[in-house]
């Protein structure tokens, strides 16, 4: 199964299942900026104790799937992953946190019709270059993240919430970073 098929497996189930959700990650950076490659699929959602084992079992044949991991990533507020056996496409799911920044970005969440699919909820573009910028701190700069949000903000800048965006380098300290992204970007 190629990304984009387990792309619209996914956004099927979570459908079926009516489990909220955003996708977000570098699948959404390289629909809002510059296409590259990647290994993963990251999608945030809200899934209840209740669901787990229908959601687990939505998951069969060639995937692999920890019904116990999920269980724990509700527990923990943390994530879990489902693996393609055929192919090894990854999909890290994301439980939605209490952070206000996690509240924020899920409630701004923004619908659209890509890829062939229709009508699929993915981040804003300033949460996309906020948490990319985020992603870089926490790995200790990482320019892939920093390339990914800079290529979100030229692409993007027409259409961006500036004040959203220094509202929130400044909650989460991403002062340094948004630096460098300024520094990096093509004049606009």
């Amino acid at each position: 199964m190629s990304q984009s098929e387990l792309l619209a497996f996914v956004l099927a189930q979570l459908s079926t299942l009516n489990i909220p959700y955003m996708i977000t990650g570098s699948v959404v950076s390289s629909l809002q900026g510059e296409p590259r490659a990647t290994h993963d699929i990251d999608v945030v959602i809200v899934l209840e104790q209740a669901s787990v084992h229908r959601f687990s079992e939505s998951f069969v044949g060639t995937f692999y799937i920890s019904e116990a991991s999920v269980q724990e990533a509700i527990d923990r507020k943390s994530m879990f992953n489902v693996i393609d056996g055929s192919t090894g496409n990854k999909v890290d799911f994301w439980m939605l946190t209490k952070e206000p920044f996690d509240l924020s970005r899920f409630a701004r969440r923004q619908k659209v019709n890509v890829l062939g699919l229709t009508d699929f909820y993915v981040t804003s573009p300033e949460d996309t270059i906020l948490s990319k910028l985020r992603w870089a701190k926490l790995a200790g700069g990482s320019e892939k993240q920093v390339t990914d949000a800079v290529r979100v903000f030229e692409m993007q800048f027409d259409r961006l919430d500036m004040a959203y965006i220094h509202h929130w380098t400044t909650q989460l300290n991403l002062q340094e970073q948004w630096q460098q992204l300024v520094s990096q970007a093509e004049p606009y």
